[in-house]
């Protein structure tokens, strides 16, 4: 099914919209946990009002349903679907850590065609459709160019997140101890928004996430590869929306880090999809 509306429209919807809760957002710091979650997550009472306001406005906007991460939503398979994460890095964001965001990508029959970024305590806003380019605030960025390992800095996902029956803590750790014997330049941010968007300015080499959640990875995908990066996940295939896994960066970056994780000893169920499981 094509899509019906022009991308760079609805991208320029998506913006105004999460500019609205753009103060909000920064007035929320360090906000308290509202409600508890699995695996000792929470949400704020700021995650739960920007998703409200979000949703509801990208709704009257576009006509366009919203998956969110607190309220849910449709399936994201077939058909388009606004993706959101109201707040990413929630436990920065409550703690008064400026690491936290506001994550939206649009998916088209499972495929992300839009990514925003957006981060309120740094000023940033990062945002592309497919094919690039990606803008941040307003202007575009360079396309990745081909970098080395040694001398960039790599994201790396937290070793706790749920669902780590994917990849275990101890395997985890088995890559970020062979990673260090490469660089010494690894940052682990608690936010895979951040991390993403990052690597799709170049700030970042390259990023190495665990999670599997689509309001985590979609937008942050959606710019890396708009940037020209490259978008797998930890086998080495083409990153999907059901991926549990993804290795986002520059060109060369990305076969060093698959080097890495090749001399590591990952198991073949952490890596499948989560169709498969």
């Amino acid at each position: 099914m094509s899509l019906t509306r022009d991308p760079q429209e609805l991208l320029g919807i998506a913006s105004d919209v999460l500019d609205l809760v753009w103060d909000r957002f920064l007035d929320g710091l360090c906000a308290a946990s509202a409600v508890s979650k699995d695996n000792a997550d929470f949400a704020t009472a700021v995650d739960l009002e920007v998703e409200r306001i979000v949703s509801a406005e990208l709704r009257e906007r576009t006509g366009i349903p919203v998956l969110g991460e607190e309220f849910g939503g449709p399936d994201i398979h077939t058909g388009t679907t606004w993706v959101l994460d109201p707040i990413d890095g929630t436990f920065n964001y409550s703690a008064g850590i400026s690491l936290a965001g506001t994550l939206l990508a649009l998916v088209h029959e499972g495929k992300p065609i839009i990514g925003l970024v957006w981060m309120p305590l740094t000023g940033e806003r990062y945002a592309a459709r497919e094919g690039g380019p990606v803008m941040k605030n307003g202007k575009p960025l360079p396309m990745l160019e081909p970098r080395d390992l040694a001398t960039s800095l790599i994201g790396f996902g937290v070793f706790t997140p749920p669902m780590a029956q994917f990849l275990s803590p101890a395997s985890r750790l088995e890559l970020f101890t062979s990673l260090s014997a490469k660089t010494d330049r690894i940052r682990i941010s608690g936010s895979t928004g951040i991390d993403l968007a990052y690597t799709a300015a170049g700030a970042l080499g390259g990023s190495i996430v665990f999670g599997f959640h689509p309001w985590d990875n979609a937008p942050g995908a959606l710019l890396v590869q708009a940037a020209g990066g490259i978008v797998t996940d930890l086998a080495g295939e083409p990153w999907t929306i059901e991926s549990t896994s993804m290795v986002a960066a520059a060109p060369r970056i990305h076969d060093e880090l698959m080097s890495v994780i090749a001399s590591t000893h990952c198991s073949d169920k952490s890596l499948r999809s989560i169709s498969d499981n």
